[in-house]
């Protein structure tokens, strides 16, 4: 097998350089003596683990130097962003996002294609074309694409690259990598979407600085995904982070999911706009509601401010026990419902405060995130690099 055609994964194949990998994507440009210090390695441990990716033009060093203290100046290392090209995407209840990025996670192209039903046939077949469209416009797409990522919502096993329950999306037992895969000819990752999200804040948002945190998405469903000591935690079978799904009313209202008292069934859009119809204060949708708060005649304005705080506390009682359990650092709220922090959140803060054991709340810093649709498909190919090069997320 000539050097040309050597699979990327064959050269990181040990945890380490994969690390080593990682490190040098996240924070590089970077000398050898820091990347030995980020990742408590011996400089020579370094050395020995850096030749296949120098030689294989995955990572380079720049001429340019920089002093290390008093000894002498070191060349500094960063990844080579045109060795490859990664498709991201984010299959959505009525469109499908999509971005080509560089090895670098720069995103180069984005598209998008609103979608008639989230039925899989439909969105899959979305997905397809809308993959073919964003490569036409990428220079030797052909010889240079490593795969597709692909974050879809609900319980997803990734190594199995099926869909095993999406209320959401309302599907069952999903195949999702397979047809893609025999469509675009590319090799494809799938995971939950709010996973992509934790990939993306850990590399190049407010997760760069922590080690445990959460990414919790309000909107439609209430989402999470975890990054527990530096690594992505999806669970036995990738159903970990259902914070939506967790039962916290019994009698409450009913759920996609078909239960009763889910904390999506509360916080969720559908309960915002459950709580103004009842109240006689009818909205075709979220926007209108946060409209209503924001600037709606009196009475109105009252019923929808309620409702955002009815939300907000129930919000708050689900990330106390999130925070109780796992006593995290920071917890980024983000989705489409972030832009309605300012109506929610107050009440998010007062009930986490008031449900959270010891100091539980205090530990764990809350960051609204009101994420584009371009980052959640940029941390779909995000997850084709680190499943790639076998990287945990350091």
């Amino acid at each position: 097998m000539s050097p040309s055609k050597i699979r990327f994964s064959e050269l990181v194949g040990e945890q380490t350089r994969a690390e080593i990998f990682a490190t040098v994507l996240t924070a590089g440009p970077i000398s050898r003596t820091q990347l030995a210090q980020r990742l408590g390695l011996v400089p020579s441990s370094v050395t020995r683990m850096l030749p296949p990716l120098l030689e294989h033009d995955y990572l380079r060093e720049a001429d340019d130097t920089a002093p290390q203290g008093r000894g002498r100046p070191q060349k500094m290392l960063h990844v080579n962003p045109d060795k490859h090209i990664v498709v991201g995407m984010k299959i959505g209840p009525a469109q499908v996002s999509g971005v080509v990025t560089d090895m670098a996670a720069n995103v180069l192209a984005r598209d998008e294609e609103r979608i008639a039903d989230c039925t899989p046939q439909t969105a899959l077949s979305a997905a397809a074309a809308l993959t073919s469209r964003l490569l036409s416009q990428a220079p030797e797409a052909a010889d240079r694409v490593l795969g597709l990522g692909v974050g879809v919502s609900g319980h997803v096993d990734s190594a199995a690259g099926v869909c095993r329950y999406s209320a959401l999306l309302d599907w069952d037992k999903v195949n999702v990598a397979g047809p893609l895969q025999e469509a675009t000819g590319l090799p494809v990752v799938v995971n939950n979407d709010v996973n992509t999200l934790v990939v993306a804040e850990r590399w190049f948002g407010e997760g760069r600085d922590v080690d445990s945190f959460a990414v919790v998405t309000v909107g439609p469903g209430i989402g999470c995904g975890l990054l527990l000591d530096g690594g992505l935690f999806s669970g036995a079978t990738g159903l970990a982070g259902e914070l939506g799904h967790v039962p916290l009313d019994p009698s409450g209202p009913m759920c996609s999911c078909g239960r009763r008292g889910c904390l999506e069934a509360l916080a969720g859009d559908r309960a915002v706009l459950r709580h103004l119809q009842d109240a006689g204060f009818a909205c075709a949708t979220v926007g209108e509601a946060i409209e209503l708060a924001r600037s709606g005649p009196n009475a109105a304005r009252n019923v929808a401010l309620a409702a955002f705080a009815e939300a907000g506390a129930a919000l708050g009682r689900g990330l106390a026990g999130v925070c109780n359990l796992l006593n995290l650092q920071k917890i980024i709220i983000a989705g489409e419902g972030a832009v309605a922090y300012d109506l929610f959140g107050p009440a998010m803060n007062q009930a986490l405060e008031a449900h959270s054991f010891s100091t539980a709340a205090q530990d764990c810093h809350i960051h609204v995130d009101p994420v584009q649709h371009d980052l959640w498909a940029r941390g779909a190919a995000c997850l084709v690099i680190r499943d790639t090069v076998g990287a945990t997320l350091t």
